[in-house]
């Protein structure tokens, strides 16, 4: 069974939703011209990724995807300090860095080489999207780490006590990705396996390795940022 094309007149169609978010967003001063901006950046950035993922799947280069890997954890390293104030970022910039590729890293090394065994080991179809679930969640687990760390601190908690909320924090959202999976929710690898034919003892398998895999490079990443960012705290 294929994929059916969705043709751009249809696709249009999912943007009035959008559209209504943005009108209450404006009705309400809420600044949507940073949402505008957001949709824009998506729009322009999956656009551009779907013309070089063909070049990169065409290639099979190891080289291309490591370099793709290498960018993936600088771009994500980055924009995992949004929450810390500007003057800060560049100094935390290499706390992030290492969280995210100890964090992302190992967990990706173990479910593309040791689960799923690919042959070659940078086979592309797998390893990007595979990296990019991990990267992305190990960016957003930092994000929300960050800014639950400052608050606390600001608000005169010890280390110690700041450590502990802000991890909790940062987990939230992945435990109730858990809790939702099956029940509430498909996830999108799931989805696209079901609709591509796949079976779905098949894709459940799939999903079951994906959600550990979240769960083990976020709470890594997390706990290696939060351990990484002592030192560099106000006494």
């Amino acid at each position: 069974m294929a994929i059916e094309t969705i043709p751009i007149l249809r696709l249009v169609l999912a943007f009035l939703p959008v559209a209504l978010v943005v009108m209450l967003m404006w009705w309400w001063e809420l600044g949507y011209g940073r949402a505008i901006y957001a949709l824009s950046r998506m729009l322009i950035q999956l656009l551009l990724i779907g013309y070089a993922l063909v070049f990169i799947f065409d290639a099979e280069s190891s080289l291309i995807i490591l370099a793709v890997l290498t960018v993936m954890v600088l771009a994500s390293s980055w924009i995992a300090l949004n929450t810390i104030e500007a003057a800060r970022r560049r100094s935390l910039y290499l706390v992030s860095f290492v969280s995210v590729l100890v964090g992302g890293g190992l967990v990706l090394a173990l479910v593309t080489q040791g689960v799923l065994r690919l042959d070659p080991w940078y086979r592309p179809s797998y390893m990007i999207p595979l990296a990019g679930m991990i990267f992305a969640n190990s960016m957003i687990s930092i994000s929300l780490a960050a800014d639950r760390m400052s608050l606390e601190l600001r608000n005169g908690s010890g280390y110690q006590a700041a450590r502990a909320a802000a991890f909790r924090t940062a987990m939230i959202p992945v435990i109730n990705s858990l809790f939702a999976v099956g029940l509430i929710s498909l996830p999108g690898m799931m989805t696209g396996q079901i609709l591509s034919g796949v079976s779905p003892f098949v894709a459940a398998r799939y999903q079951i390795m994906v959600m550990c895999m979240i769960f083990g490079s976020t709470g890594i990443s997390t706990a290696c940022f939060l351990l990484l960012i002592r030192p560099h705290l106000k006494a």
